[in-house]
């Protein structure tokens, strides 16, 4: 955490089994986000050791690093086994606690399974899940360390871009990072335990071109994707539309500043 003032009630958290997933997944966003003025919270379900390459204190300095680089008030590690994360109603119970005391509006889980890097990543969606649905139950305060029940009203999800499996959501949107993606980086440039020299231009090639490909489609440089597990809901149609772009169509020269991307 940071040693400064920290708020009583979170706008948004986001949550990942490991220090480094959300700066990859969705580092852009948590940083424009407090720039635009709301409270952030990071959850790291585990600290992510043992690794070959690091080590308690290494990844939690590194870890530190990263938020402060991001300038999100709040990091907590729920302190979950790494290796052998699993859903269950014990770390639903840890992580919905902390859903309970920090009281978010919007719960960003990182979502996805990928065998080829490491199953944490697929339980770590389950207890999200879970957890959210288990912070608003009732009776059973004492599994929550005394906390009231709390409805997250929102969930939202972080696809890791290496997802095995080809996922139709009911609905995604990019935020634009443009101006966040170099601070997106520097954070995830933090972890020198995971990334050395070699490793860390390989990353920042993969995760610049996912975050390249994103953005270009929707008229950003650069932009991260996000997925919700309902449709979209709006009031106004146009407002809607407009929102997804930097200008609105007319505006825009025929022929001119902008790419063939739908």
């Amino acid at each position: 955490m940071s040693e400064t003032q920290l708020p009583d009630r979170l706008d948004v958290v986001a949550v990942a089994p490991h220090p480094d997933d959300l700066e990859i997944l969705c580092g852009g966003t948590l940083a424009k986000l407090v720039k635009q003025g709301y409270k952030v919270g990071i959850l790291d379900l585990t600290s992510g050791e043992p690794t070959p390459r690091g080590s308690l204190e290494t990844r939690k300095q590194e870890a530190e690093e990263a938020r402060r680089i991001l300038g999100v008030p709040v990091r907590i590690n729920v302190e979950l086994p790494n290796r052998v994360l699993m859903d269950g109603p014990e770390n639903r119970y840890k992580l919905a606690t902390v859903f309970r005391t920090y009281r978010p509006g919007i719960v960003i889980a990182a979502a996805g399974r990928t065998p080829a890097a490491s199953p944490d990543h697929h339980q770590g969606h389950l207890i999200a899940e879970a957890a959210r649905f288990y912070s608003q139950l009732t009776k059973w305060d004492d599994r929550f360390a005394g906390t009231a029940p709390y409805r997250v009203p929102h969930l939202v999800y972080a696809p890791y871009p290496f997802d095995a499996e080809h996922r139709t959501w009911h609905s995604t949107f990019v935020v634009d990072i443009s101006e966040t993606i170099e601070q997106k980086m520097e954070a995830i440039r933090a972890y020198r335990s995971q990334f050395d020299d070699e490793r860390f231009a390989r990353v920042r090639h993969m995760v610049g071109s996912a975050n390249g490909y994103h953005g270009a489609r929707c008229g950003f440089r650069y932009g991260e994707l996000f997925a919700l597990p309902h449709p979209v809901g709006a009031p106004d149609l146009v407002a809607l539309v407009h929102g997804s772009k930097p200008t609105a169509p007319p505006d825009v020269p025929v022929g001119q500043g902008h790419l063939p991307m739908g």
